[in-house]
């Protein structure tokens, strides 16, 4: 997979203030806020930066967390993880592995297949619907 690289302006000229903030430095939406939170629309969410397929509909669930949450990603998908210890915590950060944006975090506290829980920003996603009513 070709890497995708931009200066911090041109990410600037592309996305809007809240996508920059939370996907090129690693911020987070209030929770509950994010238009993706309770849909349920059936289709596919892409990265917001660089449009790269990250997750089903079949995998999001109401975790009651605040944020999308998705118990897997698409076998395509890669995503990236990393430590992160910001905050005074010890998490598992996710990133795009097409352009490196700050998706959220993973947790071991999911439902089955996997017992793992994606809690994902809304506005690193742009959801592409499998019907003409989502």
């Amino acid at each position: 997979m070709k890497k995708i690289t931009k200066t911090e302006q041109q990410w600037q000229q592309q996305l809007d203030s809240e996508q920059f903030r939370v996907t090129r430095k690693a911020g987070t939406e209030a929770p509950f806020s994010g238009q993706y939170c309770d849909h349920t629309g059936a289709g596919y969410y892409h990265c917001v930066c660089c449009d790269y397929p990250l997750f089903s509909s079949e995998s999001k669930y109401h975790s009651g967390c605040g944020w999308p949450s998705f118990h897997g990603e698409l076998d395509t998908a890669e995503i990236t993880q990393r430590p992160d210890h910001s905050h005074g915590m010890s998490r598992i950060e996710l990133l795009c592995p097409r352009c490196d944006a700050h998706l959220g975090h993973i947790f071991n506290d999911g439902p089955p297949p996997t017992g793992q829980r994606y809690c994902i920003n809304s506005v690193s996603l742009i959801f592409k619907g499998t019907d003409n009513h989502s």
